[in-house]
């Protein structure tokens, strides 16, 4: 008989806010920080202390001024499907496109091989008017991205972008309606709400004394 790996525990929790003010995310409070690899502009936080495989990270890039709207989405999928197929063994067992308004979600849930590991990843790529945002959760193989999964999910649930940003791609104030069968299709109020929204009070907030045990 073999023992039961205890856990994931919340002991903790962090809310991460961008400096500049484009996302936030909440993390266990207990996960290291670390910066992104290439000089990339984001965020990595994992349960491990040295050169981290499993982990949730946020990278954010600006896409030249170029303002995404609901009818790029056929074109920028095919470069994610272009991109995807450049990691090596990827199955591909999860996808959904969203358009929520102008703002365009591609999630994707895959494994692939790196360094002669099998890791399996979660990830939202997400088009917000000119800024692309990729957002992962990563476990170093499959057995480990089942184990932290409890936490890896309660992450990307409470990624938020700020105000400004969501009125960015909301059709109807920008004028943006996407026609379809000779109708126009104008956005309503559901199209505006946010897919994932996080709690705002406070940059960490203390569970209980008693750690409360993650849960899917």
């Amino acid at each position: 008989m073999t023992d039961e790996r205890p856990g994931p525990f919340f002991t903790s929790l962090h809310q991460y806010r961008d400096e500049l003010g484009r996302f936030s995310i909440r993390i266990p409070g207990d996960w290291q920080e670390f910066d992104l690899e290439d000089d990339r502009d984001g965020v990595l936080f994992s349960p491990q202390e040295g050169a981290p495989s499993t982990y949730v990270a946020v990278w954010v890039s600006q896409l030249d001024d170029e303002h995404v709207v609901a009818e790029d989405l056929d074109v920028l999928r095919e470069g994610v499907e272009e991109g995807l197929q450049q990691l090596d063994g990827i199955e591909i067992s999860d996808s959904k496109d969203d358009a929520i308004s102008n703002l365009i979600k591609f999630e994707r849930t895959y494994e692939f091989n790196e360094g002669g590991v099998r890791r399996k990843r979660r990830v939202w790529m997400l088009y917000v008017d000119t800024w692309s945002m990729v957002v992962i959760y990563q476990g170093e193989t499959p057995a480990e991205y089942d184990y932290w999964l409890p936490m890896g999910n309660y992450a990307l649930g409470t990624f938020n972008i700020p105000e400004a940003l969501w009125f960015a791609t909301d059709r109807e104030l920008n004028g943006k309606r996407l026609t379809e069968g000779g109708e126009s299709l104008t956005a309503t109020s559901a199209d505006s709400e946010p897919a994932v929204t996080a709690p705002v009070d406070g940059d960490s907030v203390d569970t209980d004394d008693a750690p409360v045990e993650a849960r899917s």
